[in-house]
């Protein structure tokens, strides 16, 4: 069977999820040493680093405009990270694993907001399986708001205007160039944050520089090239509803790697998320306009 070009980059989002929940683990050990926001700037300066060759080819399509627009995705990109890691210190994993998952309802409402359109009845129903999804993956059997739910809720609307504006430029600018700008973005902003925040003692183990070196070319450098060039092919939407299955992937990646067991309602989670990724696949349009 001949895949169209919306299915192939519905494909290819799916592997970057697949990317980044499998390294997980690897992160969550590797930021015991070093704290999150150095950590971030190494890992997206090694990302952008790997982009330079790729980069030196593409030249000609760098201009003003291009590099404005990697660094705004850069600027919602870092804005995501960061209130998420500042959120964690007053808030349970579980509260922030479901609150950066609801980007699935944001950017459908983005979305809508700015064209006037609503979604297809398919990506809704796929939007509303994979919200429950995540509600059972995520939450405990008590949910109690705070203030750094309140920091992880800006951080899922970062995520979720990066998806939008991502789909509004991808098709006007070079993925390379696009990719590049907003991985050097991140990396400045991040070290400029952790000289004005405190810092634990930072430690390079062996644990972080295996998680650098996994994570700064295929879980940074390739992921989000592949995001830029991908959404030139689908829509804002159904991107964020394929990226609520990294923590499905990162729950699998749990279990294959330290033996940690979902729960029957955890799995119920997991496999709702995957459900609603499928409705939207096969019922939902695939044809919506991108924003313009």
């Amino acid at each position: 069977m001949k895949l169209s070009r919306s299915q192939w980059a519905d494909f290819s989002l799916l592997l970057v999820a697949l990317v980044w929940g499998s390294t997980f683990v690897i992160v969550k050990l590797a930021i015991e040493d070093l704290p999150p926001l150095p950590f971030l700037a190494i890992r997206f300066a090694l990302a952008f680093i790997s982009l330079l060759p790729f980069l030196y080819f593409q030249k000609k399509h760098i201009s003003k405009g291009s590099v404005l627009k990697g660094v705004a995705l850069g600027c919602f990109l870092f804005s995501g990270y960061a209130w998420q890691t500042v959120g964690l210190q007053y808030t349970t994993a579980s509260n922030a694993g479901f609150i950066t998952g609801l980007s699935v309802v944001f950017v459908p409402a983005l979305f809508t907001i700015t064209t006037r359109k609503l979604p297809s009845p398919g990506l809704i129903l796929g939007i509303l399986c994979a919200l429950v999804g995540l509600a059972l993956l995520s939450l405990g059997d008590r949910f109690q708001l705070n203030k750094g739910d309140l920091m992880v809720l800006v951080c899922a609307v970062s995520f979720a205007l990066h998806i939008l504006f991502v789909g509004r430029y991808a098709s006007q600018t070079n993925a390379t160039v696009l990719a590049s700008a907003q991985v050097l973005t991140v990396s400045i902003l991040s070290g400029i944050s952790s000289f004005f925040l405190p810092q634990p003692v930072m430690h390079f183990s062996a644990n972080v520089w295996v998680a650098l070196l996994v994570t700064a070319i295929p879980a940074t450098s390739l992921a989000f090239f592949v995001q830029t060039k991908m959404q030139q092919f689908t829509t804002p939407t159904h991107t964020a509803l394929i990226f609520s299955m990294e923590p499905v992937f990162a729950a699998l990646s749990a279990f294959l790697f330290v033996g940690e067991i979902l729960s029957p309602k955890g799995l119920l989670g997991a496999g709702l998320v995957l459900v609603g990724m499928l409705i939207a696949e096969f019922t939902g349009s695939t044809n919506e306009k991108l924003l313009e």
